[in-house]
């Protein structure tokens, strides 16, 4: 089986970011909506099951939800749907080819997801999806080459 790749993921509704945030805990933090509850502070987990079924959190749960599964997808799409765009605080670090080549992936795919839309081979939300993951990604990079000029230190890196 292979691994889901988190970082092009967008959430289309309140209730897939849900999913996605306890997908993405299981699969890179090996947790269990069990240890979300207790992480999350909550006394039954029977409770973050009902959430996830309804896709109704409480709006205070939200952050601490996503800090216990270490994702931010309930955040992202809340955003993506008033109209706005999120992106990461850039560092003004150097990309990698890596980088470079996760853009390329982005764009392509949000362009592929277009052609397929308008000859009616691609739904609306995952076309929206692709769109809000490429612009997003594009916003970094815009902020990050900003940032340049007053880089940050990359505590990070060693000699």
């Amino acid at each position: 089986m292979t691994r889901r790749r988190w970082k092009g993921i967008q959430p289309t509704s309140l209730r897939h970011a849900l999913e996605l945030c306890k997908d993405f805990a299981k699969d890179i933090h090996n947790q269990s909506v069990e240890r979300i509850a207790v992480e999350m502070g909550l006394s039954d987990h029977w409770t973050l099951y009902k959430w996830l079924q309804t896709g109704r959190m409480p709006a205070n749960l939200i952050r601490p939800y996503e800090r216990a599964c270490g994702c931010d997808y309930v955040t992202r799409w809340i955003a993506a749907s008033a109209g706005r765009l999120t992106i990461e605080m850039p560092s003004g670090r150097k990309c990698s080819a890596e980088d470079m080549q996760a853009l390329q992936e982005l764009l392509t795919t949000a362009s592929g997801k277009l052609l397929a839309f308008y000859s009616k081979n691609s739904e609306a939300d995952e076309t929206l999806a692709a769109i809000q993951a490429a612009m997003e990604a594009l916003a970094w990079h815009n902020g990050n080459v900003v940032q340049t000029q007053n880089p940050q230190l990359e505590f990070g890196d060693r000699p």
